[in-house]
């Protein structure tokens, strides 16, 4: 079949030809239409300089576009935007035969001057003709048929707005295997640092994650992340402890039991300490120390004694707090 004989949807490419001449003159006569309301909207309301109106008027621009656009049968916002059109292209720059009013609208975003009057007359890619996708490529604007991955990415953050919209993309994007091995490690930790906000989340994936051995190991290598969790550790068996105080019926007999284990630790280390003591003084007959053995040995014997009143002062009162200067010689300062 010849390119002369071949359809264009139900026409013939003859007849298509024909629809697009009727319609390309209707879109120049449109593009004038548009031009002419925004000529009309400046005269009434000329574009001002910043800071002041220009002479005197009962009414400001506000309320004068927006009756214009009441008695003529528009949007204010059309108005408006076909004012400020009007005013970015002088008639003898208009091009209405080459570019759309859509294209000129969009090119009227450059803000050069020369450049925009120029831009216009040079279509891109040898075209005769601007598309409206071309204009808005050429100024940074979404355009209706995204072609470069650019464009793409661009058009899909337009579609997932909607928050719940945007969860189920990304969801099903990273169910990809092919899509998440080419997010970077450190886009990965960003994504999973994001749904992990919520405190039940994070939770329930540190918990998954912290029961791989491979992950785990890692994890603990860190000394931020070690310190963490040994805290946490030491935390919640306080709290067991304490809930089981206030709750168990039996935590008043193992509460004695405790005391009765103290206790036994406490005769025990004396027991250990005398028999200790007991088996190696006598390894010092006829043995002199030198000055500085027997400095440490007094040193250790004063650490002992302030020891011993230590435990008697609790065991009398209760109360096992230690005095600044008991808890340095204990740390042997």
């Amino acid at each position: 079949m010849s390119e002369e004989n071949e359809n264009v949807g139900a026409v013939s490419q003859s007849r298509y030809e024909q629809i697009v001449a009727e319609l390309r003159d209707v879109v120049e006569q449109q593009t004038r239409g548009q031009f002419t309301i925004g000529d009309r909207a400046l005269e009434v309301e000329p574009m001002r300089q910043r800071g002041g109106p220009v002479g005197e008027s009962e009414y400001t621009v506000e309320q004068s576009l927006k009756r214009l656009a009441e008695d003529i049968g528009l949007s204010v916002a059309t108005v408006k935007t076909a004012r400020w059109v009007a005013s970015r292209w002088p008639k003898e720059r208009r091009r209405p035969k080459i570019a759309s009013y859509t294209v000129h609208r969009s090119l009227a975003n450059i803000e050069d001057e020369d450049e925009r009057f120029a831009v216009i007359l040079t279509p891109p890619d040898g075209k005769s003709r601007w598309s409206a996708d071309d204009a808005n490529r050429r100024v940074g604007q979404q355009v209706d048929t995204p072609i470069t991955p650019q464009e793409k990415v661009t058009a899909i953050h337009s579609l997932a707005r909607d928050a719940e919209v945007a969860a189920t993309v990304t969801t099903d994007f990273l169910k990809r295997p092919q899509v998440a091995a080419k997010v970077s490690a450190e886009d990965k930790v960003r994504v999973v640092e994001e749904f992990t906000r919520d405190e039940g989340v994070a939770t329930t994936a540190a918990t998954s994650l912290l029961r791989r051995p491979d992950v785990a190991f890692k994890a603990m290598s860190d000394d931020t992340a070690r310190f963490q969790v040994n805290s946490a550790q030491a935390e919640r068996s306080r709290q067991a402890h304490d809930y089981f105080d206030r709750t168990s019926p039996v935590a008043p007999a193992v509460r004695n039991i405790d005391r009765t284990v103290e206790f036994l630790d406490l005769v025990t280390a004396f027991h250990s300490f005398v028999a200790a003591a007991g088996r190696t003084v006598p390894g010092l007959r006829d043995r002199q120390l030198s000055e500085d053995e027997r400095a440490i040995v007094h040193q250790n014997v004063a650490k002992v004694k302030a020891t011993l009143d230590w435990i008697e002062t609790a065991v009398d009162t209760g109360k096992v707090d230690m005095d600044d200067e008991l808890a340095r010689m204990l740390k042997g300062e």
